[in-house]
């Protein structure tokens, strides 16, 4: 498989920030997504946003809950904005996702929506474990003090 940076076709669309700091990922897992025309016209428009939306094993199915992506003016049928949008991956995949969330107490979080190597939109889920206030605290200080290392290592090295 091709780098992502030597690949032109390799573009992220929506990233969400937010997951690794309210979340604790332990595992992650690439899925294609079912969309419509238009809706692949806008991602390639860049107007998706995914910082509030999540995954949930349903009925033998994962679905992206509560995903934004910007109706295309030029499409002839439009779609709904934040619709959900199933998620495709193997079973034997869903089968650990369904695992994991029902016994396991974890939430499926988006990371990263990207046109893969070969032009295909994708989204990376993160399987997580929420963090509690005093180990964002700690991620925080971690984070802090090695910016504050690698200042320090610049100025007398």
């Amino acid at each position: 498989m091709a780098k992502p940076k030597d690949n032109p076709n390799y573009k992220v669309i929506a990233e969400n920030r937010r997951a690794r700091f309210d979340y604790a990922i332990e595992d992650d897992l690439e899925c294609g997504m079912m969309l419509t025309g238009s809706e692949v016209k806008s991602l390639r428009l860049n107007t998706a946003n995914i910082a509030e939306s999540y995954a949930a094993v349903e009925n033998g199915e994962l679905w992206l809950v509560n995903s934004y992506i910007a109706p295309y003016d030029q499409a002839m049928f439009g779609h709904e904005d934040r619709r959900r949008r199933k998620l495709l991956c193997s079973k034997r995949e869903l089968a650990r996702l369904w695992n994991d969330t029902q016994r396991k107490g974890m939430t499926l979080v988006p990371l990263v929506l990207y046109f893969n190597h070969r032009g295909i939109a994708k989204i990376k889920i993160g399987i997580a474990k929420g963090k509690k206030t005093h180990d964002k605290r700690e991620t925080e200080a971690k984070r802090d003090w090695n910016r504050q290392k690698q200042r320090l290592l610049k100025e007398h090295g």
